[in-house]
Parts: structure tokens; sequence; C-alpha cells
């Protein structure tokens, strides 16, 4: 049987009980001797002749700081029993400790006449014995000024020691707290002078509201307060631009007809006379104000400087534009600053802002500033009717005027799919994609006839554009099955080539001179209509068919413009396999919505910024020749007013549409195979070489790795080559002789 031993209880070290019997000894000394010291006239004070001694050594020693030396005995003696150490080792704290008591002595000495220091010291008065010691010295040293001096530079280096202190640091929030009171204090006299402007008087809608105190503070300009409510209740006296706005049982105004755009006088018989939809199917939009405007951003812009002056960037607001999502404060930094060092910034100023994201432009086009745009607290909607109201939007003489939303400074955002001429949208799902597809088809029913434009909808999803169908402006319904789509986007391209023999045929370089010469030969019905292409998923089409739809997308990109078809790409699988560099290189003009990271707004802009966007319509717009995107608030089209639109449309006409669009062929492919002028070669070419590959083809006839693979795919299907064997090169089934009695001689 096995005994388990008996457990022994740990003894602690004796050196640890020697220095808690010693700590308890100095506690009893400094009580002692504090007793002592208060009942020292009281013969009967109880502390006895010890306490009597004790107390007098004190009073000869300490002077009027006798009190001093018996709480630092007791201190000694807590810390010994506390830490079960010897204290009295040369450490910060002990040093701070010993070090101010010997000052204040010292201080209290150095009150009394330089002859006396002795004999008072010797009294008990002043810093006793040991004030007295320590004072003669030092003033002999160093003088009364400069006894001073060293004694506080003393203290000073005790307790930086003592604590880790930065004596710097210390400067800096004593400084830091002056300013804050200093700003506040400005900041309540700001809010009694801040001029206070009245929504009836605002003339032009970029009218400044600065407060009246300083030539330097900063502009504030407010475009933002838009709320949108329901159309009967719009009672708003005058647009922002100084405009009335438009009456509901008016139906949008007409742009001066030009002579480029003759199209607007065809009325066709079976139709009738169209009627564009009115602007009262669209609801209108309340303005109200926002009383903690003015205190928000006078808070945000200390908060900025202060931010950045903490970190050594010197920079002042010169101007901030409230938008609807977002205000943007320009800053002015400091000469000999890098605007880098701003930009690196971007987490710390969120952070200080309290804010979910901060994107800074840098530097803001045309203007010597950088832009720091703070999502604002609350994010106000901008209303579609708005933007139609707009003066950019009227003034705007284009069919294909579209209209986005509006910009950081309050300004309506409308652009010309003719000028584009193609557009591509990308963005997550609920960011606003599919709210910025409706927006422009809408924008168009508004300003074109069907005999103008047309439509030619994909929507694989067939929940986003299936609302449209039965409008007279489309050409065949909406194409929902991505396997039709290739074949619609097919007859698209031959449309296209249809339209430029007959260019060819008349003698002209474009639609709109094609136009312009049968309005002059009285032939209006030979008129050719704009036709706008949207597809509002890409990314689907591109699995089913990615090398059909892929070459019919870049032959219209590369081509389709002057023969008036345009282009709308829209898809949330921002990817390179979806927006390759092909369709990238041929649609320049670009929409962001937000996001999830930067290679996807890479992906889609060539830049980072995407990603920082907030949703909810919140996008960069990149047009055609601009060097940097310009950052829009997307105009918001509910469903209810996009169902309004359509039923108004049906009431006036069936769509006519084309047959024959979506239909497939079976023998097309093989018709598509003998349509490539370069098969025989091909053939020909792997033959002789004894091995096929797609390599191959792209070196000795230069061409993309798009119509290699087609080559290859078609030798296949006719058993020319064998098939896919990984990395091998495919086996060549056929000799010379054989192809020619099969398919003909080359």
């Amino acid at each position: 049987m096995v005994m388990s031993r008996p457990v022994r209880i740990a003894k602690a070290p004796r050196s640890r009980h020697k220095y808690e019997i010693l700590g308890l000894t100095l506690v009893a000394v400094g009580v002692l001797a504090l007793v002592s010291l208060f009942n020292l006239a009281d013969s009967n004070s109880g502390t006895g002749r010890v306490g009597t001694w004790l107390a007098t050594l004190l009073v000869k020693l300490g002077g009027q700081g006798k009190y001093l030396l018996p709480l630092a005995i007791g201190w000694l003696g807590v810390q010994m029993i506390r830490l079960r150490s010897n204290p009295f080792r040369l450490t910060s704290t002990y040093v701070l400790v010993v070090t101010c008591c010997l000052a204040i002595l010292t201080f209290l000495h150095l009150q009394l006449p330089f002859d006396q220091y002795w004999s008072r010291g010797w009294e008990g008065q002043g810093g006793g014995i040991l004030g007295a010691v320590i004072a003669y010295l030092f003033t002999k040293a160093f003088g009364l000024l400069g006894t001073y001096i060293v004694l506080g530079t003393f203290c000073l280096a005790a307790v930086v020691s003592a604590t880790d202190l930065s004596l710097v640091a210390m400067v800096q929030r004593l400084l830091h707290l002056v300013g804050c009171s200093y700003q506040k204090a400005r900041e309540h006299l700001a809010n009694f002078l801040f001029v206070v402007v009245d929504e009836e008087e605002e003339v032009d809608k970029n009218k400044e509201v600065q407060p009246v105190m300083e030539e330097r503070e900063p502009i504030i300009i407010d475009h933002g307060e838009v709320v949108t409510g329901p159309s009967i209740q719009a009672v708003s006296s005058k647009d922002k631009t100084g405009q009335k706005p438009a009456r509901k049982d008016l139906p949008t105004p007409k742009s001066p007809p030009r002579a480029a755009n003759q199209l607007v006088e065809v009325e066709p018989p079976a139709m009738g006379i169209f009627v564009l939809p009115p602007l009262s199917l669209l609801d209108n939009s309340l303005r109200v104000k926002n009383t903690r405007l003015n205190k928000d951003i006078t808070d945000n812009i200390r908060i900025l400087e202060e931010t950045l002056d903490s970190f050594g960037v010197r920079a002042k607001v010169t101007q901030v534009n409230r938008g609807p999502t977002i205000t943007r404060y320009e800053m002015q930094p400091a000469p000999g600053i890098k605007v880098s060092k701003i930009v690196s910034l971007a987490d710390d100023i969120a952070l200080s802002l309290a804010a979910p994201d901060v994107r800074i432009e840098a530097p803001i086009p045309g203007k010597a500033a950088v832009g720091i745009e703070v999502p604002n607290k609350e994010i106000t909607l901008v209303n579609f009717r708005e933007v139609l109201e707009s003066q950019e939007w009227q003034e705007s003489s284009s069919k294909l005027t579209v209209a986005l939303g509006k910009d950081i400074a309050g300004n309506a955002v409308v652009a010309d799919l003719t000028k584009m001429p193609h557009l591509l949208i990308a963005g997550a799902t609920g960011s606003g994609k599919s709210v910025c597809m409706n927006t422009l088809i809408a924008s168009l029913l508004f300003r074109a006839t069907p005999d103008e434009v047309k439509f030619l909808m994909f929507d694989p999803k067939m929940v986003e554009l299936t609302t449209y169908n039965g409008i007279p402006h489309l050409i065949t319904p909406v194409v929902t099955n991505p396997k039709k789509a290739a074949v619609a986007l097919r007859w698209v391209v031959t449309e296209m080539e249809k339209r430029y023999e007959k260019f060819a045929t008349s003698g002209t370089k474009d639609m709109v001179r094609y136009n312009q010469l049968k309005l002059k030969e009285n032939q209006p019905h030979l008129c050719l209509p704009y036709i706008v292409v949207l597809i509002d998923e890409l990314a689907d089409l591109m699995m089913i068919a990615p090398a059909d739809v892929e070459d019919a997308v870049i032959r219209l990109a590369q081509m389709a413009r002057a023969a008036g078809i345009h282009l709308v790409l829209a898809t949330q699988r921002p990817s390179v396999d979806v927006i390759t560099g092909l369709i990238k290189a041929n649609i320049p003009s670009r929409i962001a919505f937000a996001v999830s990271s930067q290679i996807d707004s890479r992906t889609i802009l060539d830049m980072n910024g995407a990603e920082r966007l907030l949703g909810r319509g919140d996008m960069l717009f990149m047009p055609v020749g601009a060097p940097k995107p310009i950052r829009v608030q997307g105009a918001y089209i509910s469903d209810r007013e996009v169902e309004q639109i359509v039923n108004f449309l049906r009431k006036q006409g069936r769509p006519q549409y084309v047959e024959g669009i979506t239909n497939v062929d079976p023998s097309s492919s093989a018709e598509q195979m003998q349509e490539d002028e370069l098969l025989p070669e091909a053939v020909r070419l792997f033959i002789e070489a004894g091995q096929a590959s797609i390599s191959l083809l792209q070196r000795r006839f230069r061409i993309g790795y798009t119509r290699a693979a087609r080559l290859i795919d078609m030798m296949e299907e006719r058993g020319i080559i064998g098939r896919y064997e990984g990395s091998k090169p495919r086996e060549v089934l056929m000799t010379i002789e054989q192809y020619e009695n099969t398919f003909g001689k080359f």
C-alpha cells in the first residue's frame, strides 16, 4: 500500500517576515510621533517621556514642517509591509518623497533672514535644523533666487522621474485647455452673430450663408435640406434655382428642336399624337430647415482643425458645402504640408468626428484645397422630380439626356448618352443600382417619343425591368432568358451593320445626318430612332454565353455610337471576369455605387474610393474625359411612380415589336462559322503544324483570344481537331485531302 506524503504548508521566507516586522515598527513610530506632536504642550499626553523626546526631536529637525517627517516615516512603513521588501532602495518614488520633504523644509527656512538661519533653526522655526543646513549651503552657493530655481528644478525632475510625465506634454495640454476655452467662447458668440437667411429670399441656390465675425471664417453652403412628400401637397413657393416648380397638369416642357433632332416632328398614323408623361405623375418635394445646421458644422470645423493640428498638419477650413448625403469641408493646408499626409489620416479624422467613414479628395479639381467628405447625420433623399425641374435638365436639348441626381454643391447632375456614348454601372447589392436604372429609363421616357427612342431591355433576374413590358418604346418584350439574350445582342449588331450600309448608300456619316437628309427629302417615315440597350445584370449573361455576349458588347461599344445605338450595362459583381479589359476600354463612362473592397473599386473606376461610399444612391460618376469622378447622390424614384409612368404610356398605344429578335436559329452556328474568313487558313495552319492551340492562332494571325477560341470551337464541332486535353495541344484529325473532300477546296 502506497502511503501519501503529508502535505507541508509552505512557509514564507524569514526575510519577508523581517520586512513586515520592520514596517510595523516604522508605522508605530510614525503614529507615536504624530500623536506626540499634537499633544506636545500637554504633560499628560499619554505618550510618556519617549513621546515627548521624539516630538521635541522632530520640532528641532523639521521646524514648521515637523508633521512631514512622521507622515513620511509611516508611509515608508506601509510600503515595506505591502511590498515585503526593502523600501530604502534608490527608486524614483522614494526619491520623490524625500526630495519634496526636504524642498518644503528648505522653502520654509528661506523665508527667514540669512543671518538668523542657525539660531531660528535650532529653536524649531522655519524648516528646523534640516531646513537651515540646506538653505545655508544652497544660499551660499547659488544665492536666494538661484536656490529657488535649483530646488524647483529638483522637484520637477523628481516628479517626472516618479510619474513618467512629459513636461512638453503637460505644457501642450495646458495650452490645449486654454485654446478650447477660447474656442468655446467664440462659438457661443458665433451662435448669436450668424446671419439667418429666409428661404423665400434665396435668389440663387449657391447663396453663401456665413457668420458675421471675421473674414477667415469658412463659407457654409447648404443644399441638403429637402425631404420627399406627396405630390398633392406640393406647396413650395420657389425652387432653389429661383424658378417656379412645374405645374402638375402640364407635361415636361419640350426642348427647342435642333436640326440634328428633327425626328420630333414625326407623327406615325398608328400611334397618333403621342403625349409625353406629365410631371404630376411624380412626387413633389417639401423644403424644411435644420436649426442645428450651423452649430454642427461649426463643431466639425473645430474638430477637423484640432485633429489635423495634433498630427502636425496645419490647415484651415475655407468653405463648407452641405449636400444631401455628405458635407464636404474644403481645407487649405499650410505651405510645406504634403497632401498625402492628410490622405493618410482619413481613419483618424473619422474617429474624431465619430463618422462611419470619411472620403478625402486631394486635391479638389480646379481648387487649391483638399476636400474632406463627411456623412451627414440625416441623409436626405433627392427627389427625381426636383432634378427634372432643374435648369440643367430643361436647358439640355438632347433626346438622350438622363437625370442622375445632385452633386455635393447641390447642382443637378444630368448626362447625355450621345456623348458618353455608353455607360457602365456597378455596385454591391442594395447600393442603389436598380433605382439608378429606373431613373435613367424614366428620364428618357419623359423626353422622347417611341419614334425617337427604342428600348431593348435584358433582365435575367426577371424582377427589375419587367415592369416596363407593354410600353410603346420597346422593340421586343423584356428579355429574361440569358440564352436568348445572346441572340438578341447579335440582332443589335446586325441592325448596326444595316444602318451603316444605309449611311454608305446615302453618303452620310451618322444617324443624325441621315435623319436630316430624309427630312429634307420629305421622307420622315424613313428616319431612324435611337436604340438604347439596357442590361440589368451583365454577370448572368457572361456566365451563360461569355464569348458571344462579350463579342457583341465590344463590337457595339466600338462602332454603335454613330449608328445611334447606346449601351447601358449594370452588374452587381464588378470582377474582371465580368467587366473585362476590352469592355472597360470601350466604355469610358462609368458609375460606381458602394462596393465591398478597394479591388472592386479599381475594377470599375481604376482607382479607390467606391469602397467608402454610403449606399442608398451614393455614387461616383466618371464621365468620359473627366480626370476624377464626381460624387453624386442619385435621384430616387419609387416603384409607385414607375408604375404610374408605365400605365400612362400603355394607354397611348401598344408596342410595335420586331419579329424574330430572340428566335434561336439552329443553323446559326454553322452560318457563323462560314462567316469567319480566317477559318480555312487556320485549318491549313493546324494541318501543316500537326497540332492545334489557341496561342498558335494568336501569334500567327495576330488576333485576340476570343476569336481564336471561337475558331477552335468551330473546328472541333466539324471534327477537324480533337477535344481539349488540358495543357496539351489538340490533336489534328484530318489531312488536307480529307478536309477538301469533306468541305471543299481551300
